[in-house]
């Protein structure tokens, strides 16, 4: 009898490592993301694909390397899709620079905000810590084999949607997803000692765990959305 609780216990837990609930609606272009709670939290199920910032604003495309480059070292927000093909955006969402996650006028939708770094570590903590985690918050498909250790166990749905550089290259597409945090770096980078950074959490087609470092605020990742 004991042997089958703890079964029935153990199989109950691994199915209530996430419970999807529903969905929430942008007011600002109709756009519909699923939601679902891991832990503590509610987390949008895909990255987000918005133009325009809460107050209405819209949010400039950089298309051209020269464009995007500008932005960043102006310190102005900008988005665009990987290699500028609409067909990316509608799997991965747009890429965004720091300077639109750091905007006043608001990135992510009504209720809900673009995680901190210790927001995303909860999320990580909470999946079974650094080694165990990136599987579970891994999409099953989308990404270059071998995918190591994706289940999707948690809901999150990663994908892995690339990144821009800071002058405008494109990189990592179907290898590695790249989140912004809302966290900036206060440490001097070794990297480039005049340039801002902002942490960022990723997940990789050839690691079971999950990542984390400092990206050039000027940089094209994509953002995922947390509840308030």
């Amino acid at each position: 009898m004991f042997k089958i609780i703890t079964l029935l216990f153990l199989s109950f837990s691994a199915l209530s490592i996430s419970q999807e609930i529903g969905a929430i609606t942008d007011s600002r272009d109709g756009k519909v993301y699923k939601i679902v709670v891991i832990g503590t939290q509610t987390w949008m199920t895909r990255n987000l694909d918005a133009s325009n910032f809460r107050n209405g604003d819209p949010i400039p495309e950089a298309r051209t390397n020269e464009e995007w480059e500008k932005a960043g070292k102006e310190g102005k927000p900008a988005w665009c899709y990987y290699e500028n093909d609409l067909a990316n955006g509608a799997k991965y969402g747009k890429l965004y620079n720091w300077y639109a996650v750091k905007d006043s006028r608001g990135l992510a939708p009504e209720g809900y905000h673009v995680p901190s770094d210790a927001e995303w570590t909860q999320i990580k903590d909470y999946l079974g810590g650094e080694s165990d985690a990136g599987g579970k918050m891994k999409n099953t498909t989308g990404w270059v084999s071998p995918n190591k250790d994706a289940s999707n166990s948690s809901g999150f749905l990663g994908l892995p949607g690339g990144n821009r550089t800071n002058w405008g290259k494109f990189s990592e597409i179907e290898e590695r997803g790249t989140w912004w945090s809302s966290t900036e770096n206060s440490q001097t980078s070794e990297y480039a000692v005049s340039d801002p950074f902002a942490y960022w959490f990723g997940l990789h087609s050839l690691v079971g765990g999950t990542l984390k470092n400092i990206g050039n605020e000027s940089c094209g990742y994509s953002i995922r959305c947390v509840k308030d």
